[in-house]
């Protein structure tokens, strides 16, 4: 089959198209014929500092962790799934698991669900790392309907998809954007939006919650921003959050008796730890999505997986709107 690798790490690291042997199938598995493969910030990161990660796979790699696409064969002791199957997941790309800058994967069944029928193969490719983490940052702080909710970054990636299963949870939504065009996008989620150039936290906790702080704040920023999160959050309130490698001074949250939720949705991948759950939460994401509450938001340049090089310089710009995807 034909992958992309890398021989070796770095930030000036070149894909290169090579000749691979397509893989075999372990107990549990299934093999997909991959149709998209989104990137993910933490894929550049590996790219860039492949050797200071501990989960970085071994040169020459085939990097990439979200795809969709369909079963062609079917491994022993698989249920739940036939051949011709259209599914999507985020099942490589870290340690000894074949990325999805490829042809094909050999993907654990529990890493798996059925796409949605309403969904591209584009679209569906888009969803898992970033679906997962908004899922279960949402669950992990019990948002409730009629809650009032935060989200930080309300059209990056975990962002625009925790707005959206945040409002079919039941709550009202406000996020942060910086731009009229960002505005709109979420708008079109059912979001209120927050310029955070314009308006400080206590302005719009002032104005939106009458001083009294959201119940459940997203923070997909992370960073110095968790500050302006445990800020802008209720007393005895839930802040969850996917960037939390920093030092932070808690006296806030402490006085506050906030509840902090850190999720690094790699676990199940990296340490083969109840992998099971992320299909199940890909199976409920796959159900919001076909009732209409779940739309991804795909950046507009067009990427091939030959040039998935150029789709890597675009996410790191940080001007993409939405996910960066590469079509097979």
């Amino acid at each position: 089959m034909k992958a992309m690798t890398i021989s070796k790490y770095g930030e000036n690291a070149k894909f290169e198209s090579k000749e691979v042997e397509t893989p075999s199938l372990k107990s549990g598995q299934v093999l997909v014929k991959i149709s998209a493969s989104s990137i993910n910030t933490v894929d550049t990161m590996i790219r860039n500092m492949g050797e200071n990660l501990p989960f970085s796979p071994a040169t020459p790699a085939i990097l990439g962790m979200d795809f969709a696409g369909t079963i062609e064969k079917i491994g022993t002791d698989v249920t739940g799934f036939s051949i011709g199957d259209e599914v999507y997941g985020c099942a490589g790309g870290l340690g000894d698991l074949q990325g999805t800058l490829a042809d094909y994967i050999a993907a654990d069944s529990k890493l798996i669900a059925r796409k949605a029928k309403n969904l591209t193969m584009k679209e569906a490719a888009s969803l898992p790392l970033v679906g997962i983490t908004a899922y279960e940052g949402l669950i992990r702080a019990n948002v409730k309907s009629g809650q009032k909710v935060l989200v930080h970054g309300g059209t990056g990636g975990v962002g625009h998809v925790a707005i959206q299963l945040a409002k079919h949870f039941g709550a009202d939504v406000y996020t942060t954007i910086s731009s009229e065009k960002q505005a709109e996008i979420v708008k079109s989620y059912g979001a209120q939006s927050i310029n955070y150039k314009s308006e400080t936290v206590e302005d719009y906790v002032k104005k939106h919650t009458n001083g009294a702080g959201f119940d459940v704040v997203y923070d997909s920023v992370g960073g110095e921003n968790l500050l302006k999160s445990f800020e802008a959050t209720a007393l005895n309130g839930q802040v969850a959050t996917t960037v939390s490698l920093n030092e932070l001074d808690l006296s806030t949250m402490h006085f506050k008796g906030l509840s902090l939720h850190v999720v690094f949705m790699l676990i199940p991948m990296i340490h083969n730890f109840k992998r099971e759950q992320h299909g199940e939460i890909l199976r409920n994401i796959t159900k919001i999505a076909e009732a209409g509450d779940l739309k991804p938001l795909l950046d507009e340049q067009q990427f091939s997986l030959e040039n998935v090089g150029e789709a890597y310089v675009r996410l790191e710009s940080k001007n993409a709107i939405g996910k960066v995807v590469v079509e097979n």
